[in-house]
């Protein structure tokens, strides 16, 4: 009778483990084949996009890929998207990527990360892993990121990093590199529209030149663009989607302060125009002088 008792109760108990194990453990594959490739295709039958892997284990909704390798084909430029692991949804055709996430245009940009979801429809990238941009002369560090896959206009959600060196896309020696080197941190948001040529950023801004250092709420970047076209080739400057590899103007707002050597300034708003090096302050200006020969390197506003 006892053993009857034993026996119905390690009965019950692995009915009730059994539907935990199946969660567990692993499921297999619908198929497994090698070389995948999948590809869409737009109007007049012209490819919009393809996706590859080295290997693939398909589910009923799943498609896992190892070695993916994902391209965007637009008008302006072609976009690829690479990463050691991917997941594709057969649903909803989004893209899961991990492991050695690299997005690169043919403009020149390129993204790396840890993780990556690409949604093809709605032609988005987001990450909330750590991220490294680098576009011509400029390399931009955050935490999390979202935007078009081309990377013309992209969004950092915190602990941002801008570096900024003009110099180098010139050719000049490494000691005038480093005197025109500019680099913005900020603890929020970094929002950047390359195609506008503006970035701005959020929440404990602060940008360092090797002349001066501004403090701000907020700051908006305006860049010079400089194109590879020519005046006598207008159509190489139009297709030309090159980042500037200059400063235009620093716009800071909200409890500005500005350290030049010994001087300080306080404002509520700062204009910094980088071919004259002057500063324009308004709302409340406050200047402390300690040399007077930089005084006339800053004009008052209101």
């Amino acid at each position: 009778m006892k053993l009857r008792k034993i026996f119905f109760i390690l009965l019950l108990f692995l009915s009730f483990l059994s539907p935990v194990f199946a969660a567990v453990l692993p499921q297999e594959s619908d198929q497994q084949i090698s070389d995948f490739s999948l590809s869409g295709y737009g109007d007049k039958g012209k490819k919009s996009w393809d996706i590859s892997g080295k290997s693939a284990d398909i589910f009923t909704e799943v498609v896992k890929l190892k070695d993916v390798d994902g391209n965007l084909y637009d008008k302006e430029e072609n976009i690829n998207l690479t990463a050691k692991k991917g997941d594709f949804n057969k649903n909803d055709g989004k893209v899961h990527l991990e492991e050695d996430v690299v997005i690169t245009t043919s403009s020149g940009a390129k993204l790396t990360t840890d993780s990556m979801d690409w949604d093809r429809k709605n032609q988005l990238v987001s990450t909330e892993d750590k991220v490294n941009i680098d576009k011509d002369n400029i390399t931009i560090v955050g935490i999390g990121a979202h935007g078009e896959p081309g990377l013309n206009k992209v969004a950092l959600n915190k602990d941002v990093r801008v570096d900024i060196n003009p110099a180098a896309s010139k050719g000049k020696d490494d000691d005038l590199a480093l005197k025109d080197k500019v680099t913005i941190t900020c603890d929020g948001k970094l929002i950047v529209d390359y195609d506008k040529n503006i970035a701005t950023f959020y929440d404990n801004v602060k940008v360092e030149r090797p002349d001066l250092t501004i403090y701000s709420d907020k700051m908006d970047l305006y860049f010079v663009r400089e194109s590879a076209g020519s005046d006598a080739d207008p159509a190489a400057k139009k297709t030309d989607k090159s980042m500037a590899s200059s400063i235009d103007k620093i716009v800071a707002s909200g409890n500005v302060k500005i350290v030049r050597g010994e001087n300080i300034s306080y404002s509520e708003v700062a204009e910094y125009k980088a071919a004259d090096k002057k500063i324009i302050l308004s709302g409340r200006p406050k200047l402390v002088f300690y040399s007077t020969g930089e005084f006339k390197d800053a004009s008052f506003g209101d």
